[in-house]
């Protein structure tokens, strides 16, 4: 048996192939490398260069490999991105998602993890906010892993399966041991690009918005270190292999950080200054959005070992460090 990990070239699918194999499972990929790297994929997994929106191709390996179990990060990220091209995000997140779906189901697949979003609840009027809080996406990223979580509960209620939605807040970091880290060009995630200012990759990085209704006037998001996170995939996975019932979960820590917050962390970490510009907001950012995570720790056992800023900072910076030294920049 083994597990097929679509967009596992990319920073948080590359994190969970090694937290697979950590644990002795067969592992296949399959990423069209648009965002991703080959190098970036262990060689004791097997990868395959495609576009989940291929059927055939994604029926040959779920028959081939005898695929049990699905985990899904494959897709686009960026929320502004999203506003200047929906029909494009509503293609690769929600089309091919239904394509990957369509597959699973006639290949017998029996589990299905889904790599959902935060963005889902838009700004939520509760805040840690729980998973039966309203879905009330701002920008049509959040609209589109929506869709999908919706046609897997569908899919699931009528075909028989059991999957997992994993709702993530701000994901951060690299792995503990310098295997795998966020390596994607002109990334717009907040501690990638301070963590590029502090090593001077970047000139100067931008703030967009500081009029909101926030302390200091700027965002304020929930940042979990993505070694944490692909825990909770396995440990999603594990639930769903021995039984348990389907499960929509937020995976953050409940503690909410400002834009400036995590600027000053940066620094004060990498002990570097660097300059800093103020600019407008960007469409589509909600202005504040922490998780209440007690269903993965009551439901999957999850107990995080990495909830500290400076921590992820840390090792989100040592890993730049890595990208230099392996002529990756």
């Amino acid at each position: 048996m083994a597990v097929l990990v679509t967009g596992g070239a990319g920073y948080i699918g590359s994190h969970m192939v090694w937290e697979l194999l950590d644990h002795g499972e067969t592992v296949v990929v399959l990423d069209r490398l648009s965002t991703g790297f080959d190098w970036a994929v262990p060689d004791a997994a097997k990868l395959i260069v495609g576009d989940i929106g291929d059927q055939a191709l994604v029926d040959d390996i779920l028959s081939r490999y005898d695929v049990d179990a699905i985990i899904h990060f494959a897709g686009s990220i960026i929320v502004p991105e999203s506003v200047a091209d929906p029909l494009g995000y509503y293609l690769n997140n929600t089309v091919k998602s239904r394509a990957l779906i369509e597959c699973a189901v006639r290949g017998g697949v029996k589990h299905f993890i889904f790599s959902s979003t935060a963005a889902v609840y838009g700004t939520p009027r509760v805040i840690p906010v729980p998973e039966g809080e309203a879905l009330e996406p701002e920008s049509p990223y959040g609209r589109s892993k929506l869709m999908t979580e919706m046609m897997l509960a569908d899919a699931a209620a009528a075909h028989g399966f059991t999957y997992a939605a994993l709702r993530y807040f701000n994901v951060a970091g690299a792995d503990p041991k310098q295997r795998t880290g966020q390596s994607t060009r002109g990334a717009t995630h907040l501690i990638k690009v301070a963590c590029e200012t502090a090593t001077g990759k970047r000139a100067h990085m931008e703030v967009f918005g500081t009029d909101y209704d926030t302390p200091d006037g700027t965002c304020i998001r929930d940042y979990i270190h993505v070694t944490d996170l692909v825990n909770a995939h396995y440990l999603a996975l594990t639930h769903l292999r021995g039984g348990g019932e389907s499960l929509v979960a937020n995976c953050g820590y409940g503690q909410g950080y400002s834009v400036r917050e995590v600027i000053e962390a940066v620094k004060r970490v990498s002990g570097q200054d660097f300059k800093v510009v103020e600019s407008g907001r960007r469409p589509g950012d909600p202005v504040a959005i922490v998780a209440n995570p007690d269903r993965c720790f009551k439901v999957l056992g999850w107990r995080p070992a990495h909830a500290d800023l400076e921590e992820i900072v840390r090792h989100a910076l040592a890993w730049e460090e890595v990208l230099v030294r392996r002529n990756r920049v």
